[in-house]
């Protein structure tokens, strides 16, 4: 029986929900530089407990500008300053602040049909494992459709 014990990750960053965003971003590039692969996602964990997870998309979304919709509307819109107002922001706001909470996790012993059920059915993409309340190992979408991909061709 494959589980996420077989496929997972064990060699993973995370982050303090106490770091700022900028501090984050610099995060995310040195992992991907460090692991040889683009880092899209990391846990957040506090005092040894996971809290959160925090993904490049959680970070767009902090980037994109309020209204942002409207603009295509407005001709005379001026956006000086923009881009120094998003950089000021990213050194005070905190990981903590804009993370996804209520995060799903697997056991090591879970198979990995289950996992590709969870996967699917939340739209996730990344599931913490955990073991004795203690995160040991990550499966991504990745590690899950090669390990299949592998098996069935």
């Amino acid at each position: 029986m494959i589980t996420a014990r077989h496929i997972m990750n064990t060699d993973f960053h995370s982050l303090s929900p106490h770091t700022s965003i900028s501090e984050a971003a610099r995060k995310f590039k040195e992992a991907s530089a460090e692991l040889g692969r683009r880092v899209f996602g990391m846990m957040v964990i506090d005092q040894g407990n996971l809290v959160g997870i925090l993904s490049m998309y959680d970070i767009l979304l902090f980037f994109q500008p309020k209204h942002v919709h409207l603009w295509s509307e407005m001709k005379d819109i001026d956006l000086s300053g923009l881009t120094e107002n998003i950089r000021r922001k990213s050194k005070t706001i905190q990981v903590g602040d804009i993370m996804t909470t209520g995060v799903t996790t697997v056991d090591a012993d879970t198979h990995v049909f289950a996992i590709l059920e969870i996967m699917n059915r939340q739209h996730v993409r990344r599931l913490p494992v955990v073991e004795n309340g203690r995160v040991i190992g990550i499966v991504y979408i990745s590690n899950l459709f090669f390990h299949l991909v592998d098996t069935i061709i």
